[in-house]
């Protein structure tokens, strides 16, 4: 009995690992090669999925948005997260106060977060633009423009998710051996050539930890544009997720929804990937 109570521990993790991760990815990658509308008995179709995926514009449309929201929503983040996190650093009193406000927005619902940022950005009523028209300046439609309204969504998330990532550059920072900056002053080191040639070496894994996790968060956007513009003016916001997600519940293409999300899938890996190569090794 003794040599079989190590398996009875970790059965019940063994079990979720099948039922809830081996078993949804093994049935997804099958479904890719059916056609199923969820009432119907699926039909096999081969690579017609794939073929249509490759000829499917929009969903190209939408991994296009999805980039142009994160070429955007990365770099802020990022900076605004790290230059925060120095002003928390160099901070004496009220540290757990700010560092508190900055996680606030973090764990609110991202659909009230949502829903108040519509407000503020509301063409005719928002604050934003109350603010422009009060200073003679014309108001900007900032949800409605496609040339901004991806942009538009992209601040706002940059909002509601840099409180984590201040954190994690806060616990980096803290990280750094202060000799260091005690010899690099005796040698006549300015500020920026310590913070470029001490602090960035050091914090490199936080700082690829954040890329990570903000590329990941970013190709995940769903919930901004589906409840902002949902996915207008003209698709210009319509993000992957947000497409596999209407062809699986909005159109019950549940075949050519799991190609779409196993496509989507490879692609963040390979980002990833590329990330890791470059970032670790060029900071």
């Amino acid at each position: 009995m003794k040599k079989w109570t190590p398996y009875l521990l970790v059965s019940p993790y063994l079990l979720h690992v099948v039922v809830f991760v081996l078993f949804p990815v093994v049935f997804s990658v099958v479904l890719t090669f059916h056609s199923w509308n969820i009432i119907s008995p699926m039909q096999y179709v081969g690579l017609a999925n794939y073929e249509r995926l490759f000829k499917d514009r929009l969903f190209w449309q939408a991994i296009w948005n999805t980039v142009r929201f994160l070429l955007v929503h990365i770099p802020l983040q990022i900076l605004i997260a790290l230059a925060l996190a120095e002003l928390l650093n160099r901070t004496r009193r009220g540290a757990g106060l700010f560092r508190a406000a900055f996680f606030l927005p973090v764990i609110v619902s991202g659909v009230v977060v949502t829903i108040l940022w519509q407000q503020l950005l509301s063409f005719n009523s928002g604050l934003l633009n109350q603010l422009l028209t009060a200073i003679a300046l014309p108001r900007v439609a900032w949800l409605d423009d496609p040339a901004v309204a991806m942009y538009s969504i992209a601040v706002m998330a940059t909002w509601k998710n840099v409180g984590l990532y201040v954190i994690l550059f806060l616990v980096g920072l803290q990280s750094v051996p202060e000799q260091y900056y005690e010899a690099a002053d005796m040698e006549g080191a300015t500020n920026w050539q310590k913070f470029r040639y001490i602090t960035l070496p050091i914090i490199n894994p936080t700082i690829f930890t954040v890329v990570v996790l903000s590329t990941i968060s970013g190709f995940s956007l769903f919930i901004e544009p589906y409840i902002m513009t949902e996915g207008g003016p003209m698709n210009t916001t319509l993000s992957a997720v947000m497409y596999i997600y209407k062809q699986a519940f909005q159109y019950y293409h549940m075949g050519y929804s799991a190609t779409l999300g196993f496509c989507f899938a490879l692609i963040i890996l390979f980002v990833v990937v590329v990330q890791k190569r470059y970032v670790e090794q060029d900071i």
